[in-house]
Parts: structure tokens; sequence; C-alpha cells
């Protein structure tokens, strides 16, 4: 029975599932404190001292135990709202006790609710204290007697009949020797059951290292067997359509990090390898100039190129500016989304089938099974974390033959230790760099008592003839009522920026796509002065003449979303500013994010910060990779181990490849073993 209750609960099925339910905290009870040292910022404490008083306050359910507890430095009141009856006939004035609990301030005074609490005896004086470990449960286990302590005695029974030779041995001599590492057998048996912190950190960092270690070795493999076995359309030419771009139609200087970036993909491209390439670059650093580039240099040799973005703003915002580009080059662009119907959807897919279209611009409409391209090359995918691992494999089933050459763009900077773990086995390329003249924007924080001071701003930019956005935050779970914050917004505004001499637009999730699209090409046209928006406009809207934006509610956004939304101004050649908008009262996580915003335009800063902040598992688009379910490594505070595992995973992969040695003979044994349940996110990429 409470065998299945694991199962059900913690997916523990096995003995060996159980060894690796590690605990998440440790009862550290190898030290008394003494109450003259205790501050509301102490953690938890165990104390020894008389029991002064003790006092009953309420009755029934609302009954609650204040005892007043003194050692020779000082006294702490101790609270129990819960067995409060049982407590009080147990506990006896005078006697002496050991007390343990978190600290907790109320009101000023500083007081431990709940603690453990038990009669000093000799046999508690003498024995030696340990930590004691602390195991996630759930409410189920808890009351079939598997919480904390009963997950805590199962493995201490468990370890009473385990030996050594039961937990084989992983890593080769010559790293446990070189990091100084425990055995497997000793991390595991430390990890639970510690005697003292030195132990507890050489079982985590020996774990810690194995876990990323292995993630880096079976990462590193599949990208080099990649490289082996996928062959890719070979593109040795570059020709009349990449050079009559590069010399008469390119609008500006490339940057170096684009130049960089182009001879990366170059190289991949004439290298008879598919190329499986991401792309990571902050909000206007040129990602989509080196993708039509590379595009160009597919259609050199006789290939079709393909462009997937996330929503239709963004895929037509791309066939605009790419067929701008292009124009005069003889190079047929095409526009594929789940608007375009009829008889001139059907005259596409048929130019598509015949190779006439060069370049298909589109929505997640260019992975339908209609559409068949007569020798798709390269695919590109745009925002690519907002694509399920389904919809992006099929994008790879459209080549014939072979599959195309591929290249993923991100403008979510991805922080590096999350790059290494969800992106191992691809090839990273970076533009850090943006284009000359382009002006830092200007971020700042403001509260509602600031309020009629941005609307003075506001006022003043736009008679220097500029736009502005303000966006409202759009959580899913209560859209409605988040439409009505728009729109009471919306109203306010009327009040001081009344009609005609202001125009406004209006935009939200919830419009139709024309009545949508009609008030973002009002506003494009420098037809309306102001957007008010939900999230809608955090991807696909590139006007450069907005020098504004202003979040509303800034602290209900993820750090990630404000920098996306902070990107769409700044695009032209004037100063531009990003107003923060937030209630006085705000969490403390809520005023990092905020203070992160106002000090750095650097997204893979802002991406660290996040990551920190957040944790791995929150990130945009890393819930559905699989890869990131540590049971002890955390990629915010483990970069440094995630450096040396996927260094010292190539070194032996460059000497050992096929783990051939006797030395890597139990690595061979344990990737054998453990391969059936691995996913490699590029081979459906």
């Amino acid at each position: 029975m409470k065998g299945d209750m694991l199962k059900k609960e913690l997916g523990i099925f096995t003995f060996g599932d159980l060894l690796m339910h590690f605990p998440y905290r440790y009862v550290d009870k190898t030290q008394f404190h003494k109450i003259s040292d205790i501050s509301s910022q102490s953690d938890a404490v165990q104390l020894r001292g008389i029991l002064r008083r003790l006092d009953s306050h309420g009755e029934g359910r609302k009954k609650r135990l204040v005892g007043k507890f003194r050692d020779d430095t000082g006294a702490i009141e101790l609270v129990w709202f819960k067995g409060a009856f049982w407590l009080e006939k147990n506990l006896v004035i005078g006697k002496e006790y050991i007390v343990y609990g978190r600290v907790n301030s109320f009101r000023g005074k500083t007081n431990i609710p709940h603690p453990e609490i038990e009669e000093v005896t000799a046999m508690n004086t003498n024995k030696v204290n340990t930590f004691s470990p602390v195991y996630h449960s759930t409410e189920k286990l808890n009351t079939k007697g598997l919480d904390a302590k009963g997950q805590r005695k199962l493995l201490e029974l468990l370890f009473k009949k385990i030996e050594a030779h039961h937990i084989q041995e992983n890593l080769p001599d010559y790293l446990l020797e070189k990091f100084k590492f425990p055995s497997r057998f000793e991390a595991i048996t430390k990890i639970h059951f510690p005697t003292n912190q030195k132990e507890l950190d050489a079982a985590r960092n020996r774990l810690k290292f194995e876990e990323l270690f292995f993630l880096q070795l079976r990462l590193l493999q599949i990208r080099r067997r990649r490289k082996d076995a996928i062959k890719g359309f070979p593109f040795p030419t570059i020709g009349n359509y990449f050079n009559r771009f590069f010399n008469e139609k390119l609008p500006f200087e490339l940057t170096g990090a684009q130049k960089r970036v182009l001879k990366e993909i170059r190289k991949d491209l004439g290298s008879g390898i598919q190329m499986n390439r991401l792309l990571q670059g902050d909000v206007g650093s040129g990602k989509t100039m080196v993708g039509l580039m590379s595009m160009l240099i597919a259609i050199d040799n006789d290939f079709q190129a393909a462009m997937m973005a996330p929503t239709e703003i963004l895929a037509q915002q791309h066939y605009a500016s790419i067929s701008e580009y292009v124009e005069g080059l003889d190079i047929n662009v095409g526009f594929l989304s789940g608007s375009v119907k009829g008889k001139k959807r059907k005259v596409l897919l048929e130019q598509l089938e015949a190779g006439e279209i060069h370049i298909l611009i589109g929505t997640h409409a260019l992975i339908e099974d209609p559409v068949i391209f007569k020798n798709l090359g390269l695919a590109i995918t745009d925002e690519q974390h907002r694509f399920g691992v389904a919809q992006r494999a099929k994008l790879w089933k459209k080549g014939k033959g072979k599959p195309p050459h591929i290249l993923v763009m991100t403008a979510t900077p991805i922080p590096r230790t999350l790059a290494m773990t969800l992106y191992g086995d691809l090839d990273v390329s970076v533009i850090d760099e943006l284009p000359p003249g382009r002006k830092e924007i200007e971020t700042l924080h403001k509260t509602e008592n600031h309020r009629l001071r941005v609307i003075g701003f506001m006022k003043e930019e736009i008679a220097k003839g500029r736009q502005i956005y303000i966006v409202f935050p759009l959580i899913e779970e209560s859209a409605k009522l988040d439409l009505q914050n728009l729109e009471q917004g919306y109203e306010t505004l009327l009040r001081s920026f009344p009609m005609p001499e202001y125009q406004i637009s209006v935009v939200h999730g919830r419009m139709k796509h024309k009545d949508k699209d009609f008030e973002m090409q009002r506003f494009i046209k420098n037809e309306t002065q102001i957007m008010v928006a939900t999230t809608v406009i955090e991807v696909g809207v590139n006007v450069p003449n907005a020098s504004v934006m202003i979040i509303e509610n800034t602290e209900r956004f993820g750090l990630s979303q404000l920098h996306q939304l902070r990107g769409r101004v700044g695009r032209g050649a004037e100063q531009s500013f990003c107003i923060l908008m937030s209630s006085f009262k705000i969490s403390k996580e809520a005023r990092e994010r905020i203070q992160t915003m106002v000090r750095t335009n650097n997204g893979f800063d802002i991406a660290e910060a996040d990551l920190k902040l957040r944790g791995p598992g929150n990130i945009e688009g890393t819930q559905q990779s699989g890869i990131l379910n540590f049971k002890i490594a955390d990629l915010a505070r483990d970069g440094r181990i995630l450096q040396t595992a996927r260094e010292v995973a190539s070194r032996i992969l460059d000497n050992d490849p096929t783990f051939e040695k006797a030395a890597h003979q139990r690595l061979k044994h344990f990737i054998d073993a453990q391969g059936k349940n691995f996913k490699a996110w590029s081979l459906i990429s």
C-alpha cells in the first residue's frame, strides 16, 4: 500500500529510486545556540534551557499555548497553535528542555512557532546529534505516515540492508583521484545521513558533477554522431544572389558579430554535414539579416529556404522586410499563414512545389501536410522556444532525401549554463553586438505618485513627433480582469489625451485578427500617437518612431518578458525610454526584477538574473525539454561544476570516443544502462 503511494506521489518505483530521492534541506542539530545570539534574521535554531511559564490563550480550535523559555543569556517565547491540550498536560514548568525550531518575528518580537521540544535526559545529553535530512512529501503521503520522518525511517532501514558493492561506481578512478571525490556509495550514503557540513559538501559536489558530467557526455556524443551520420546538402557556391545583395542591397554595414556568425554558418553549409545551429542575439541585434543572407546562400545553390515565426504579426513583419531587401534581385518570396485561403493558397502551394518560390515565410501553417517544397535546403525557426517539439520536427521532415540545414533563432537570451545543457548538442552562435548608432534605452522605475509627471513626459515626446506604447499585463487565468484593466486604463488615458488632438490605438488578444491588424497599421503609419496593448506586441512590432514604452503593473511580468517589451523601442536614431510603473508596495522578488531592468540593457545579464530568480524550469521554453529534471544539480548555482564536467567529457571523447580503454569501462556500462531514457534536442529541432 505504501509502495503504491510512493509510486503515485513521488515516482519512486524501486530501491534505486528511493536512494536517488535526495533531501531538499537538512535540520542542523549538531550545535546549541544561545538565546542572546538569536535575531529575527536567524533560521532554525536548537536551544537548551528551562521552561519558566506556560500560558493558555483562547478556547477550542483557536486555543494557543505560549511558553517562556530561558537559558543563562536571555528568554524567548515559544508558541503552539496545534496540540495545545496535549502539550499543556505533558510539559512541566521548571524542567530543562531541548527546543528546536525556526525563528519568527511578529510585531517586533522574536519567537519560535511550533518548536520540537523534548526533556533533557542522560541519553539525549550525551548522544552526538547530526544533520537530519528533510524530504519532499505530499498531503496524501503525510496521512499514510510517509512524511519526511517516515521517509527518513525507510531510508535508514534500506541503508542497513545494502553494502558498498550494491551501489556500483560509475566514474573512472583517475577522476575520483583528481577531484578528491568520495566513492559513489559513500556520496549517496552521506547525502542522506551526513554527520557534518564537510561530509555533506563532498557528497553534494560528487553527485552534482556526476549528474552534469553524464548529461554533457551524452550531448557531446550525440553532436559528434550527428555530424558523422547525418549528411546535409552541400552548398559550395557563394554566388550571384548573395554577392549582388552584399554589394548593392545591404542597407547597413554588418557588425563584427554578424560577420563572425555568417562565417560560422557558411562553413557549416559548405561542409556537407547537416547544419544544426542555434543563433542567439538580443532584441535588435540583426538576426533577421543573418537569416536572410543564409537563405541567399541556399538559393545560390538551387535550393529553397523557409522561415517559420510563431505569430502572424511577426511572420508578416519578416515577409515585408525581406521582400523589401531582395527587391530587384529576381527572388520570389511567398507568405503562408492560416489567413491565406482559397485560390491564393492553392496557387502559392503549386508554385512552391514547382520550385518557383525561393523563400517561403509564414507561421506554423508551413508544416501542414499539403505544403510541399521542391527542394527545401534551409529551414529557419524564429523565436523557436514558442514552437512545440513536434512542430519543429515536422519542418525538419520537409526536406527531400536529406533533412534541410536548420537554423533556430531566439531573441530570448539563454544563460550560458542553460544553453550548454538544453542545447549542448547544438552548435551555438551569438550576436553580442548591437548595430552602430543605436542609443541605449533609458529605463526608469516610477510608482503611482509619479503618474502626472509621466503623463507630462508623454506629451513632451508626442510634441516631438514620437509615439508611445502602453502595455498592460495579460495572465490567461484572468483574461477578463486584464481586459478590464486595459479598458479602464484606456478610459483614464482619454481624460489626459482627449480626441481629436490625440489618437489612441487599442490592441489585445481577444480582438479579431483584421481589427487587430487595422489598429497596428494605424500606429505603424503614425496615424495614432499611443498604442494601448496587452503583451500581443511582445514580439513582432517594429516602429522606429516609437520612443517610449510604458509597462503598467510591472510587478506582474517576468524579466524575460520585460526585456522583450523594452526591445520594441530603441529601433530608431532617437533616444528611447522604458518606464516601469508599479504600485509602491511590491514583493522583494519583483523589486529585484525591476532593479535588474533599470541597471542593464544586456539581455544575457538579464537572462542570468532570471535564472537565479526563477530557476531553469520556469525559463520560457525550457519546460518541455525533459533534460532539466535534475536530482541535485542547480544550473543557477553550479555553472563552474557544469563547465568542468563539459570540459572533462569533451577530453574523454577526444581521446576515447567509444570508451574502449580499460579506465572507461564503467562509463560505457553506465551510459548503456541509462541511454534508453535520454532524448536529444537537436534530433527533434
